[in-house]
């Protein structure tokens, strides 16, 4: 993972937003398998813990039985088939999630080598958005940000000025 590319901005964004809104004494389910970022925020003094490659479309079981104050969702639920259901499922009243942007210039991300590096949901902002509402969350801040990429062309030039990055932080309504 990040052999060729380290996303130092988007990683730097993330923990400042966590640290803004989250305890360093609160449990962290991070969704996915253990990753260079759930690792710097173990190494923040953030307790994490993370699925173990099952696949939450089918098997939710890890949000119910597991004990955790904050729920975490970084780069996954463009992922997921129905990420309503997986937030159903969440047990914490505190969700941090963020989302890789729908980009009107490219098409969904597909890997044809790798079965779980594709894109089935390309997000707008107000997607995810309702997504929370829809599941009894009350946005409480968010923020957008661009992913610019050191290359030459047009494409690159438009992700200096896109917003390519929505990371969002969440109650859930009582």
């Amino acid at each position: 993972m990040y052999e060729k590319t380290y996303p130092s901005k988007r990683f730097r964004i993330t923990l400042e937003f966590l640290k803004k809104h989250i305890n360093v004494h609160e449990r962290i389910f991070d969704l996915g398998v253990p990753n260079p970022f759930s690792k710097i925020m173990e190494e923040q003094g953030y307790s994490v813990q993370n699925t173990t490659g099952e696949d939450i479309d089918n098997d939710t079981s890890a949000l119910k039985n597991n004990e955790y104050e904050v729920f975490t969702a970084f780069e996954i639920f463009e992922h997921l088939l129905n990420p309503y259901t997986v937030l159903q499922n969440v047990k914490a009243d505190k969700v941090l999630i963020s989302i890789p942007l729908r980009l009107w210039f490219s098409p969904a991300y597909r890997s044809k080598t790798d079965m779980w590096d594709r894109h089935y949901h390309e997000f707008e902002d107000w997607q995810l958005d309702w997504l929370l509402e829809k599941t009894g969350f009350k946005i409480v801040d968010r923020i957008q940000f661009t992913h610019p990429v050191k290359k030459i062309g047009i494409r690159p030039l438009l992700r200096w000025i896109t917003p390519r990055y929505y990371l969002v932080y969440a109650e859930r309504i009582k």
